[in-house]
């Protein structure tokens, strides 16, 4: 039988999976992958093969009461089926906080769970969703591995100054700081940076990572110095529906003028803001694209995106005490050739200067001239839960057998 591993990230009504085979010796290598989405209301299943192919799919309604526990049995009878010589050995989960504790993956047991629920306050809209499959797998299988993985983790790397809001000490005290996310793409990027650009790998990079939800990185040698996330995925860059960074008073106000609840002005900024709130018209860059020409809302939304980005990297350049590389990378990093475009555009002062053959080809390479490179590189978060998730339990193996 070849072991395998289940990769798990658990949205409010979504469930995305992938599953990998894992030979001894070699990388994790994607067999299947795909979703869950609707759950609780008109769920829909679907599933690919590495090379793309759809294999299934599977609709339910509203009436059959279709959550995250009957996905994951769903999935283990889908896998059970089509299992061709496959068991699986653990499941590896993404947690979008690990706050101060957790700074690399974790073997999951009572203790590790307690821990986690005690970090809902910290990422309420994010952390119950992500801690549901592991109750459920720990409920209907006793016994299976679980390691959670953090998007928090891989920016424990920066210092105690960079983590800090000036805010009395007793704030610190009850984990108030910045933490930064999207750790999971940034580790990946990290990682193989080096088969691009070894040079680049061991300077002063900031990677792009934009898509609905959107964040920038300073790496120094491939660690994490600053980033623009900071307590919550709220802060920074404006994304898909959320604000990004503004200032704390809008809140007041939003309370005190507005009178709304605390509840309805955390919808406003989590889910009502961004590039949606702007535009009016979608979260989707694709759209606002095809838009931007006749609709000066959409154009409104488009420019401040990109504004943004060039600014913050300004700020992040001066983390870094200069910049040798960008990466792009996430959805419309990968994808979208018109704001790579405009944020190189923005970036000439710090000496960019865009390839426009390459950029449109989607490089990997998309730079010219003696400046700091530009690349597109594709992410992939959950290759590196499969690496995490592997590494733990080899290394609990090893502690049980010395």
């Amino acid at each position: 039988m070849i072991p395998v591993l289940i990769v798990l990230n658990a949205g409010s009504s979504s469930l995305k999976f992938q599953v990998f085979d894992m030979v001894e010796g070699t990388e994790p290598r994607l067999v299947w992958k795909g979703l869950y989405e609707g759950l609780g209301n008109d769920a829909h299943f679907v599933v690919r093969h590495a090379s793309g192919v759809d294999l299934d799919e599977k609709s339910w309604t509203s009436k059959d009461s279709f959550g995250h526990e009957e996905a994951l049995m769903h999935l283990v009878s889908w896998l059970r089926e089509h299992q061709e010589g496959r068991k699986p050995m653990a499941l590896g989960h993404r947690v979008v906080h690990g706050g101060e504790t957790f700074s690399g993956p974790v073997l999951v047991d009572d203790t590790v769970i307690q821990k986690l629920e005690a970090l809902v306050p910290l990422a309420p809209l994010h952390q119950p969703h992500n801690l549901e499959p592991i109750r459920i797998v720990r409920r209907r299988m006793p016994g299976m591995p679980q390691v959670a993985c953090f998007d928090t983790a891989f920016h424990h790397s920066q210092s105690e100054i960079a983590s800090m809001f000036a805010l009395p000490r007793e704030m610190r005290q009850r984990g108030v700081r910045r933490y930064g996310f999207h750790g999971l793409s940034y580790d990946y990027i990290a990682s193989v940076l080096k088969d691009y650009d070894p040079h680049l790998a061991k300077g002063r990079v900031i990677v792009a990572h934009l898509g609905n939800g959107a964040s920038l990185c300073a790496l120094k040698e491939g660690a994490s110095v600053a980033t623009t996330m900071g307590f919550s995925a709220l802060d920074g860059l404006p994304m898909g529906t959320r604000c990004g960074a503004v200032d704390a008073g809008v809140v007041f106000y939003m309370l005190r003028e507005m009178k709304l609840t605390p509840e309805a002005a955390e919808r406003m900024l989590y889910t009502k803001s961004g590039l949606l709130g702007v535009s009016g018209i979608s979260n989707d860059m694709r759209m606002l694209r095809a838009k931007a020409a006749t609709d000066d809302n959409a154009k409104r939304a488009i420019d401040l995106f990109v504004y943004r980005i060039t600014r913050e990297i300004g700020s992040l350049i001066a983390a870094l005490g200069g910049l040798d590389g960008l990466i792009f990378t996430a959805g419309i990093g990968e994808n979208d050739v018109a704001t790579r475009a405009e944020v190189i555009a923005g970036l000439s002062w710090a000496g960019l200067s865009l390839d426009e053959i390459a950029n449109r080809s989607s490089g990997p390479r998309i730079s010219s001239g003696s400046g700091p490179a530009a690349w597109v590189i594709p992410t992939n978060e959950e290759l590196v839960i499969a690496r995490q998730t592997r590494s733990i339990l080899g290394a609990t193996q090893a502690k049980l057998a010395s």
